[in-house]
């Protein structure tokens, strides 16, 4: 029934992808459309009201400076609010203001779409910087990503432009992310979601005693969080929380939500391609990535743990340690590869009490940082994997490589190559830096092989933005709020800069007729050769210290 479960989920994905990524290609072509009768005025408006009379073509430069001073101005507006909110308005329950590197911490973690949280939600924030903060930048942060993923596929399929950032942001927004955030939050509300103002219920229990029950406007934030591939809880829980997930059917929504979008995006790009195989191939790859990594949770999680069976008990149920019997082993499984696939950080499961092989899934998923993505930076990602290995196979055929009808030389390979190398720098050297130092190995609660895992855990979290946590670390303090917050900006802006300065510098060149030399990119061979590419630098730069961690755990345990 596991398996059953998790083969309809990925079917109703595969029906939503068509249609949902043709919908994305008609948001952003620019060319007139019927949506343009729903969303035009409205636009319109938005655009008079912030004085934006023309909306032309940018350079990559101005797009990117563009992106950048709108993300700085959000993220002051964010960390004003939440260091006054204890004299804000909406704060029934009395919370104070947060503590300064916290806030940083905090503010950062939303504009880069990553939502690591090292607060408790119903007991850090007031509703006002629930709503005014954190739901806020859960829009304008996926919006952004969007925004600099559309720019990047008009740039290398031979668009005009890039386009107008501020056209693609407001976009991203009227056409997008509120249209489906209202209808997801009122599925969940009718899931008996709480979507309220009023404060923490104070309730009798069975033996008399009095407890204090959290609520809020939750449901609202939580079609975001997973549309927008965000991922931060309400509460402190995440998706694991009654409240947030409160059954298998609020879960596959939850998947949905998080994933559709990712998914679609390829399909998106094989259209501005004018070549749908292009898409579909890119596709194939991540999803045969993902069943993958998928798999090897899923059976890891299902045999249970070896030292439990070692001593005699029975483990027929699987490794139910940190999971939600109303999920069960199959919809913690998908959902933790969904989680982490698309970037979101979202968790209906402890990925720490996953067992050692499980955890890898997590872990791989991150340190790709390709497979599906958030919105826009899985699709950023592949395609700058098929850049290169296009590039390599021209370098074995001495033939000067060639993607979508534009030469791929030296100037596009550098900024590539930075991108790809910035990754593994953001996460693995901050890991060694954390256990030379007393401030990085005082928080680590578990020794040995695990607690290895714990601190490569949040970095990896933190750079590929993906913000989920693998918990048991004592990670609020000033060294691991700084640290992270740090690699957080690092991993999110670097690689997107540098993207879309390829995405510039093909757009000015001219497109070279295809001939019986040139190496296709709509084809199986090419999703083959794409996929061990992914592999082959992944396993290269990651697996020394995946085998000092979740390996090296496991056959202890044996």
């Amino acid at each position: 029934m596991g398996i059953v479960q998790i083969i309809a989920v990925i079917t109703i994905l595969l029906l939503l992808v068509k249609p949902l990524g043709t919908y994305l290609y008609y948001a952003f072509s620019n060319e007139p459309n019927r949506s343009d009768r729903i969303f035009g005025g409205i636009e319109k408006g938005i655009f008079k009201l912030g004085g934006l009379k023309e909306l032309g073509g940018m350079s990559w430069k101005k797009y990117a400076i563009s992106f950048l001073s709108t993300n700085i101005v959000l993220v002051a507006f964010g960390y004003l609010i939440l260091r006054l909110q204890g004299g804000l308005p909406l704060n029934p329950n009395g919370i104070g203001e947060l503590e300064q590197s916290l806030t940083f911490n905090t503010v950062i973690s939303f504009i880069t779409n990553t939502n690591l949280q090292h607060y408790s939600g119903e007991t850090g924030l007031s509703y006002f910087s629930q709503m005014a903060v954190i739901t806020m930048l859960m829009f304008t942060s996926a919006a952004s990503g969007l925004s600099v993923a559309v720019a990047f596929v008009r740039g290398i399929t031979g668009g005009k432009t890039l386009g107008n950032f501020f056209q693609d942001f407001v976009k991203s927004h009227t056409r997008i992310f509120l249209p489906l955030a209202l209808l997801v939050t009122l599925i969940l509300v009718a899931l008996q979601v709480p979507q309220t103002l009023q404060p923490t219920l104070e309730v009798s229990t069975l033996e008399g005693q009095s407890q204090q029950i959290a609520i809020g406007p939750v449901a609202s934030l939580e079609s975001i969080k997973h549309l927008g591939t965000n991922g931060g809880g309400f509460f402190g829980a995440n998706s694991a929380h009654p409240f947030e997930n409160p059954s298998p059917l609020t879960n596959v929504i939850e998947m949905l939500s998080m994933w559709m979008l990712p998914a679609s995006l390829p399909y998106m790009y094989g259209l501005f391609a004018k070549n749908k195989r292009q898409g579909w191939g890119i596709f194939s790859a991540m999803m045969i990535l993902f069943v993958l990594l998928l798999s090897l949770n899923f059976y890891a999680e299902s045999k249970g743990n070896p030292a439990i069976h070692a001593m005699g008990i029975d483990v027929s149920q699987g490794s139910m340690e940190g999971k939600e019997v109303r999920f069960g082993i199959a919809q913690s499984s998908l959902f933790t590869t969904v989680t982490t696939a698309a970037t979101t950080g979202s968790v209906n499961n402890m990925h720490d009490t996953q067992t050692p092989l499980g955890q890898i899934t997590p872990l791989a998923l991150m340190m790709l940082n390709n497979v599906f993505g958030g919105k826009g930076v899985g699709l950023i990602n592949m395609l700058m994997y098929a850049i290169l290995a296009v590039f390599l196979c021209g370098l074995m055929v001495g033939r000067t490589p060639e993607f979508l009808g534009r030469k791929i030389e030296a100037r596009e390979m550098k900024l590539i190559a930075i991108a790809i190398l910035i990754h593994p720098l953001i996460i693995l050297a901050p890991t060694a830096l954390s256990f030379l130092t007393d401030l990085g190995q005082g928080s680590i609660s578990n020794p040995g092989y695990h607690g290895l895992t714990q601190v490569l855990y949040e970095y990896a979290s933190s750079a590929a933005n993906n913000g989920s946590g693998f918990e048991g670390l004592a990670d609020n303090n000033t060294f691991w709020n700084m640290m992270t917050g740090l690699v957080m900006l690092l991993g999110r802006y670097i690689s997107m800069i540098a993207m879309l300065a390829v995405a510039g510098s093909l757009l000015r060149k001219q497109p070279v007729p295809e001939t019986i030399g040139t190496f296709r990119t709509d084809n199986g061979l090419f999703t083959g050769i794409l996929i061990g590419t992914v592999l082959i630098i992944g396993a290269l730069t990651f697996l020394p210290v995946i085998v000092l961690g979740p390996i090296a755990e496991h056959l202890t345990l044996r």
